[in-house]
């Protein structure tokens, strides 16, 4: 059977007996046959539409697309329409392929007699427990509605966090890559043609100049070396952090004590941590489970280990307040926050406050970052490559003192 997915080109005469065509996504050719005459449709041609040569393959699909899939599936259901209906809408709407083949496997589940949270659970590396288990609530609730509409703002807002750390390592990256792309052009292209110039002055050269042609001398022959090491060390990096927890907490806290860098991340866990833990509990999770779930949405060691201190505590009776204390990891803001939700029963909405107040504060940080790095990519650039024309051209400047 085809993926419910692929699609189908036609041709037909629709029921003025004009002659029609399009595209329709179907499981089969026999259902896409049966979904054109319900259309009132007579089928003359119909086949599988051929993928492209070059990006024939489906895109990737990124939490932004499942974001934008909870927040049209709410916007349906508070419209009125049915579960199955709104799956069919959504998923034929959407243009990415990859999407459209999720959204109708999990309408085949849910027509089969699965829930809605059952369905989303075979997909576990597009839908994480958090996202299940609000879901599941809300159909055992009959709020499904609301938590859906819960979910779709706390993966907005998740990811409009992450665009913005996102943002906050990339300039840094871009000056390292411009970097060492100029420094590697200049080095194999530009430096050996002033050597092959000096070789004729019959004269020692100055030390620089003398070291930045051994450096290039040795980058030409050894390039490959080179590459290969920094692919390796790439590699080694990631296994690294995915397979030695001791390298990943040893990198996690490396990193909240960064300078410039380590505040804005510190502020992004606090953030995530609050907006995680205002949506668990809002939806009616009990405290100690929503920690639970907290704990793996913190993104760092740091703060998921602090998390299961808190939970561990709140099990045995303390108070969300005093287990946060306790860690020496969260703001002073932020614990008294929590004390005076816990006291007037609306933790949620201080959890959503001080979520709202750490986002717009990691905002704030990363403008600032960005504007302070853009010269700085200017100073480095000029430095490098300054420095290596100032180093090919000492031996003229030398020649001219000379005459």
């Amino acid at each position: 059977m085809a993926d419910s997915g692929t699609i189908y080109t036609w041709e037909g005469l629709n029921k003025n007996g004009d002659r029609v065509k399009g595209e329709v996504p179907a499981e089969n050719e026999t259902s896409a046959r049966a979904e054109l005459r319900k259309n009132g449709v007579n089928v003359l041609k119909i086949k599988k539409k051929p993928k492209p040569l070059l990006g024939g393959g489906q895109k990737k699909i990124i939490p932004a697309d499942i974001a934008y899939f909870l927040r049209q599936m709410t916007t349906m259901l508070q419209s009125g329409v049915p579960l199955v209906q709104a799956f069919e809408i959504v998923g034929r709407g959407n243009e990415k392929a990859s999407m459209r083949d999720l959204i109708m496997q999990i309408k085949t589940d849910v027509e089969g007699g699965d829930t809605f949270a059952t369905a989303l659970s075979k997909h576990p590396k597009h839908f994480d427990d958090l996202v299940v288990n609000l879901v599941e609530s809300g159909e055992q609730s009959g709020t499904l509605e609301t938590l859906l509409d819960k979910i779709a703002t706390y993966k907005e807002k998740t990811e409009a966090l992450k665009a913005k750390i996102r943002k906050a390592l990339f300039y840094p990256a871009a000056v390292i890559v411009v970097a060492i792309v100029v420094t590697a052009i200049l080095l194999i292209y530009v430096v050996p043609q002033f050597e092959s110039l000096f070789q004729g002055f019959g004269a020692d050269l100055p030390v620089f100049t003398r070291m930045v042609i051994n450096m290039s001398e040795f980058v030409q022959a050894w390039w490959w070396a080179l590459l290969g090491g920094a692919v390796l060390a790439g590699f080694l990096f990631v296994q690294a952090r995915q397979r030695l927890p001791k390298f990943d907490r040893f990198l996690d806290i490396a990193i909240l004590r960064a300078p410039a860098f380590g505040p804005i991340l510190r502020k992004a866990a606090v953030a995530r941590f609050a907006r995680t833990l205002s949506t668990m509990f809002a939806a009616g999770v009990p405290l100690v489970d929503a920690l639970n779930s907290v704990s793996g949405a913190t993104g760092n060691a740091v703060y998921r280990e602090a998390t299961e201190r808190m939970r561990d505590e709140t099990a045995a009776g303390g108070q969300l307040q005093w287990s946060m204390r306790n860690t020496a990891v969260f703001p002073n803001m932020v614990v008294q926050m929590v004390a005076i939700g816990e006291e007037s029963g609306s933790l949620d909405t201080m959890l959503g406050k001080v979520a709202d107040f750490y986002e717009e504060e990691v905002d704030n940080a990363v403008d600032s970052l960005s504007s302070l790095l853009e010269p700085l990519i200017m100073v480095v650039l000029g430095v490098l490559v300054g420095g290596l024309v100032i180093a090919m051209y000492l031996p003229i400047f030398h020649m001219g003192q000379v005459l």
